[in-house]
């Protein structure tokens, strides 16, 4: 009796699965992709269809890239001082955009960012060293810094953060940064001269304080407690650190041209100029006063620092969304304030106005002529720790302080404009100089054979580019970071270098032959004179 039972049961549940799953595939009670009747030809289908469930893919974020604009070192992990076994770094070259600022532009009537730019270890963001490096720049004593920088505060000291000054959140981004360069580079068995000090450091900086006082805390950051009467630190008169070599005619020529087209298509732009029409009238000024204040200059620090999104300011000073009796204008008080809608529409114009940077080239041109100096100077400095007769003075560690202006035409030059994307607040650059070890006959022997298939065919070098003399060349190797992530590959000077070797770096020798003659063949030239004195169309 209890097997019939059993029997009826099992039975009883088969029907109803069987009954199921005729429903659900011929009733289609549950949605299914719809079958192209023109691919089948016509015939009977006899072939069985499994269904495909209509899941809507899921929306993007249109804030995205700005708030990796924001905090572009979102992780703790760097790449930074990796290479094969046994390889010896000699130099490091690094250059940085300063940390979050304060605006440098007002949106007119509304109220400016309430930001406090006095550091205090009690606000957020904080840090563990923040406290002490308070502590140290407060210190009286000697320095060995250029004159016209001394007259520059060491640290933020405006409760009410003045136009363009950095701020805590661009203190502690770069005491991160230093420490994170110290965790790669000193720590456990040091990469760097475990006596490393102040006096084998240089700070270069632009005349701005924020590029001053972030190179200030990333050395902090990389070296504790460093003695500050041996630390030098010298200005670059130019945001492009171009040194002696900043005239040049054409440069600004090539700059004008991409302007020109950057404004024609911001002309072009219908959906930017909707935009900014429906800003002017939340806030009750003209849509060319709207344009003149670059608002999302404002906006980003808005968006990064957290602060709810600007709103008209009535007569009285209070905002229009929070006076009800206000009858200043017809735009109600929803209406009155500014919305991340409207920095999405910037932020969408700006990126369509990347991806058509890169393929016109007008910009590449200007950044090769903006950028050399600056990579001719980094060559010269690997050249001298290459051949080992370093004066006392030559720096195993390099800082640049610097502005987007400065870091972009850098990626641009070094063909990093499409992979690295534009500067945030706090981003860096940073260049490795490494040797390998005595002994690899057989992987030299190889490499050389690689160069001589790659190379075949050259009609000639420049003679600057040559090997260095007294020293073997195919022992030194360039790497070339953005942000903590190896990039070496995707420059331009080492992009068809087999990377899947036993030397997975990039030969010094290609970066020399790039920066001193590859580099200017978007401009038809061979020198950095030749190009600067040529016509531009």
């Amino acid at each position: 009796m209890l097997a019939r039972n059993r029997f009826i049961l099992l039975l009883v549940v088969g029907v109803v699965l069987a009954a199921l799953s005729y429903s659900l595939q011929y009733l289609q009670l549950m949605p299914v992709a719809p079958v192209d009747v023109g691919r089948s030809g016509g015939g009977k289908n006899r072939k069985r269809l499994n269904p495909v469930l209509l899941t809507p893919p899921p929306t993007p974020d249109p804030l995205a890239g700005a708030y990796l604009y924001c905090t572009p070192n979102r992780t703790q992990q760097t790449w930074e001082g990796h290479s094969p076994a046994d390889y010896q770094l000699l130099s490091v070259q690094v250059m940085i955009r300063h940390g979050d600022r304060y605006p440098l532009y007002s949106i007119p009537r509304t109220k400016k960012p309430p930001i406090d730019c006095i550091l205090s270890p009690k606000k957020k963001p904080s840090h563990p060293l923040l406290s002490s490096f308070i502590a140290h720049m407060g210190k009286d004593g000697q320095e060995n810094w250029d004159s016209s920088l001394t007259s520059l505060p060491r640290l933020p000291n405006h409760s009410a953060c003045e136009m363009g000054e950095l701020t805590q959140t661009g203190v502690v981004q770069h005491l991160r940064n230093g420490q994170l360069l110290r965790g790669a580079y000193l720590r456990g068995p040091p990469l760097l001269p475990a006596s490393l000090g102040a006096s084998q450091v240089l700070l270069e900086s632009t005349g701005k304080s924020r590029t001053l006082q972030s190179g200030l805390a990333l050395l902090y950051g990389l070296l504790p407690g460093y003695e500050r009467h041996a630390l030098r630190v010298r200005q670059h008169w130019s945001t492009l650190f171009c040194g002696r070599s900043c005239d040049c005619p054409a440069r600004q020529r090539h700059l004008e041209a991409e302007q020109r087209r950057q404004y024609r298509l911001r002309v072009a732009d219908t959906r930017l100029d909707r935009a900014y029409v429906a800003m002017a009238t939340a806030l009750g000024v003209s849509p060319r006063a709207i344009r003149a204040a670059n608002p999302v200059d404002a906006l980003l620090c808005h968006l990064c620092h957290g602060l709810p999104f600007p709103c008209r300011v009535a007569a009285d000073g209070n905002n229009n969304n929070n006076n009800k009796d206000n009858n200043v204008s017809s735009v109600s008080a929803a209406t009155a304030c500014l919305t991340p809608a409207h920095l999405a529409e910037i932020r969408r114009q700006q990126e369509e106005d990347e991806r058509e940077r890169q393929g016109a080239g007008l910009y590449h041109r200007y950044a090769v002529l903006a950028a050399q100096p600056y990579l001719e100077r980094t060559a010269a400095r690997m050249e001298r720790v290459a051949r080992g007769n370093l004066s006392p003075t030559e720096p195993l560690l390099t800082l640049a302080s610097a502005h987007d202006i400065t870091m972009t035409p850098v990626l641009s030059a070094l063909g990093l404009e499409g992979v690295a994307g534009f500067p945030g607040f706090a981003a860096r650059l940073v260049m490795e100089l490494w040797r390998r070890p005595t002994g690899g006959a057989r992987d030299r022997e190889m490499e050389r054979g690689r160069d001589r298939e790659t190379e075949r065919g050259r009609d000639r070098e420049t003679e600057r580019g040559r090997e260095l003399k007294g020293k073997r060349t195919d022992d030194l190797f360039v790497r070339v970071l953005y942000n903590g992530e190896d990039l070496t590959f995707h420059t331009s000077f080492c992009r068809t270098h087999p990377r899947h070797t036993h030397t997975p770096l990039c030969p010094l020798s290609k970066f020399l032959r790039f920066v001193r003659g590859e580099i200017f063949t978007p401009l038809n030239a061979t020198s950095y004179q030749e190009a600067c004195h040529a016509s531009v169309p």
